[in-house]
């Protein structure tokens, strides 16, 4: 199964989410303020991930793609599509991580979860900046990086990356304390798009385990599939 930053969340209190925008913004500005420009006159955005997880020696050992989706202010769903599905949805006061395989869903309250994301945050900059540091990584790769260190030493990584290029996140990089990275690329991005009614709403299908305070919620008489609107 695929050992994502979100999946790590669950296991070990690693959590990372991906959001972006296609909003412009100046090449020579400060790194708070490339930023603030992410989320500026954004109301929803979708787009296309490749995650690759890299030992301490740069050696791939976990390769998945999928989909994700953001809603302003809080709402967003990660999708793995291969080689193993997985969904992870934030419907605004609860994380949903859901393995179909292993027919069990862990749910937890949201804010809690908020506060060890380093993109999560970038909603809320004054958020952000009681979170991590921010500093600017300088240029690499073709990309322009701004660096964010956690303020919290239990944050489960000890360092994370977003590169840009060209008005658009492209990447972002984290390290935990073992060394191993997590590297995600995204492509595709839609701004604005329209969404599915239920994309960011998840209901636990008939049969599974669900580990954690659902709340009242009904369980759906079949798998959701949340398909995002075209």
């Amino acid at each position: 199964m695929p050992n994502s930053p979100i999946r790590r969340l669950a296991m070990s209190a690693t959590f990372a989410l991906g959001m972006t925008a296609a909003c412009s913004f100046a090449h020579a500005a400060e790194p708070q303020a490339l930023l603030e420009g992410f989320m500026r006159d954004v109301q929803g955005l979708s787009g296309d991930f490749r995650q690759r997880v890299l030992d301490p020696d740069g050696r791939v050992e976990e390769d998945s793609q999928g989909r994700i989706a953001l809603a302003v202010p809080r709402q967003f769903r990660w999708e793995y599509e291969t080689p193993f599905p997985q969904l992870i949805v934030a419907d605004g006061s609860r994380v949903w991580i859901f393995d179909p395989d292993l027919e069990q869903v862990q749910v937890r309250p949201q804010d809690a979860e908020e506060q060890r994301s380093p993109l999560s945050a970038l909603t809320d900059p004054d958020e952000l900046e009681r979170q991590f540091i921010v500093a600017d990584g300088g240029q690499s790769e073709g990309l322009d990086w701004v660096t964010l260190e956690p303020r919290d030493a239990d944050a489960g990584f000890s360092s994370g990356r977003l590169g840009f290029a060209e008005g658009q996140l492209l990447r972002m990089d984290m390290t935990d304390s073992l060394g191993q990275r997590t590297r995600i690329e995204f492509s595709g991005w839609k701004r604005n798009s329209a969404f599915a009614p239920d994309t960011f709403r998840f209901v636990p299908p008939p049969g599974v385990d669900v580990i954690g305070d659902a709340g009242e919620v009904e369980v759906e008489a079949a798998t959701q599939a949340f398909p995002l609107e075209d």
